[in-house]
Order: structure tokens, then C-alpha cells, then sequence
């Protein structure tokens, strides 16, 4: 038997040991498994799908999860603008988990984003969520910019009327 034929029987040996034993050499292990359960269901629960994924709320939650958090073209129009949920695929395509991290505990957005919601998660959430969007694959388009007050959106479109004068944020 050759040099390269015993390397080769003893190459399979190894992953033989290895998988056997439960120690994964390529893929997701069932740790990582867990963690991208983990943040399909805090993505799905915080209703994270309701804005950033399209059709999601109008279908009663039926969209193909293939479609999940692609960003929508349905603005948000109220007295700060009118905004588009973004596709996160694309947010989160660069950053690291770490970056993720930071950004979500930080992040302050226009309504009707929730943003203090997500800076008050636990980081071991975010994480889950931040493996969850990664698993979802190629990343699509953007959403649309945003568009100042006073800009007229494109339809469709949700109107929010101002807040009550004592309940406005101060700038």
C-alpha cells in the first residue's frame, strides 16, 4: 500500500472517531442547530416579521421563512418621515456577531421601529437572532430610503397621525 493510500484510510479513520463521537467536522453542529432555532423563534415572537418581512402580517404569518426579513417597500408615514423596514439580511451581511451586538444595543430608528425593545435584549438572544439572520442566506435588495416630512410616499403606505403635544419627543 502507497504513502497516500494509508494517509487516505487513516484520514477516514479520523472522521469516522470524530463523527461518531458526536464531534461535527463540517456543517452546524447541534449547538449551532440550536442557536438558529433559537433566533427563528425570537425573530417570529418579537414580531420582527410584521415589518421586515413583505406580506408577512397581511398572510397571518404564512410566508415561506426563504422570505423572511427582506425589507418591505410598505412605508411608515408620520410626522418624522416616512420610513421602510429594512432588509436585515443585508444589515447584518458585514457585521460581526460582535458588531451585531453593539449595534443592537445602540440602535435608535424612526417609528414604528421598537428600537428600545431590542436594546434591551440579552446578548445571548442576540445572538441567536444574529445566527438565525445570517442562516437565512443571500441577502436580496434594499429596502427603500427613507423619505423626509413633508415628501408625499409612493403607495402603499400606513399613516400615523402626531402624537399628543405632551407625549412628542423632544428633540
Amino acid at each position: 500500500m502507497d504513502t497516500y493510500a494509508r494517509i487516505s484510510i487513516r484520514f477516514f479513520m479520523l472522521i469516522c472517531i470524530f463523527t461518531s463521537s458526536g464531534v461535527i467536522v463540517a456543517g452546524e453542529s447541534s449547538a449551532d442547530k440550536d442557536m438558529i432555532k433559537r433566533g427563528q423563534y425570537l425573530i417570529q415572537i418579537g414580531g420582527c416579521n410584521d415589518c421586515h418581512t413583505p406580506g408577512y402580517l397581511m398572510n397571518s404569518g404564512t410566508t415561506p421563512i426563504a422570505q423572511w426579513l427582506t425589507g418591505d417597500s410598505f412605508g411608515w408615514f408620520g410626522p418624522w418621515g416616512t420610513t421602510y423596514p429594512p432588509n436585515l439580511r443585508l444589515f447584518v451581511q458585514n457585521l460581526t456577531e460582535a458588531q451585531w451586538i453593539k449595534e443592537a444595543k445602540t440602535l435608535k430608528r424612526r417609528p414604528p421601529m421598537p428600537w428600545f425593545n431590542l436594546n434591551a435584549m440579552k446578548n445571548e438572544d442576540l445572538k441567536a437572532m444574529y445566527h438565525f439572520i445570517k442562516s437565512l442566506g443571500a441577502p436580496g435588495k434594499q429596502a427603500p430610503a427613507f423619505l423626509p416630512p413633508g415628501k408625499q410616499p409612493p403607495m402603499p403606505f400606513a399613516t400615523f397621525p402626531a402624537p399628543p403635544p405632551d407625549k412628542q419627543v423632544k428633540k
